[in-house]
């Protein structure tokens, strides 16, 4: 390599990184990263949905509206793309996120109609996937938290001066991130209670 060609080479780099670029990118690989975090929660969740239903299906079969209330939403969520582009689609991500809604609000509603069912509330497979939705619906909230940030350092790297004028020119906009809207009711865990009193006798 000749002198020049080097000097070019440092200038470019130079160039780059005081624009931001790199910033941009690093920021937008956490994004990444954490997005695939909430993605696979979610997946961990839905995947322990069938057994739930099907063990409360075999003490409450007729309470078949919750039942299929859950099953429906799991199947909304299931026929939405979760790809990493959804994230720069603030309609889509939306959409996304509000079938996520959905379905947090019928388990929860399951969960209160297996109060009802003392022998359901006291059966061992019941109670062990218990445990685990309120694990995973914990490490929803924790991967959410993270994304929202990640979001957070991405979109002001996007927003502010210099790095906006390369994004400008990249076409790099901000990405979408959760809404306050129904935050709470969102991420709040389904409260899971084993608090079975003793029959009378």
């Amino acid at each position: 390599m000749t002198p020049r060609l080097l000097a070019i080479l440092a200038f470019a780099a130079a160039l780059l990184s005081g624009c931001g670029y790199n910033q941009i990118q690093i920021n937008d690989e956490g994004v990444n990263a954490a997005w695939s975090e909430v993605l696979n929660q979610y997946k961990r969740r839905a995947d322990l949905i069938p057994n739930l239903v099907s063990v409360v299906q075999g003490y409450a079969a007729h309470e078949k509206e919750v039942l299929t209330k859950v099953t429906e939403a799991r199947a909304n969520v299931a026929g939405i793309k979760a790809t990493p582009e959804l994230v720069n689609d603030e309609a889509a991500f939306a959409k996304f996120q509000k079938a996520q809604g959905e379905l947090s609000s019928a388990l929860a509603r399951l969960l209160v109609v297996a109060e009802n069912y003392p022998n359901l509330k006291a059966d061992a497979s019941f109670r062990d996937l218990q445990a685990q939705l309120e694990g995973t619906e914990n490490r929803i909230t924790v991967a959410r938290n993270r994304y929202i940030d990640a979001v957070k350092a991405y979109n002001i790297s996007v927003r502010t001066f210099p790095n906006n004028l390369t994004a400008m020119v990249m076409g790099w906009k901000t990405k979408a991130n959760f809404t306050v809207e129904d935050e709470k009711a969102i991420a709040t865990p389904p409260q899971v209670r084993f608090d079975t009193a003793p029959a009378a006798k």
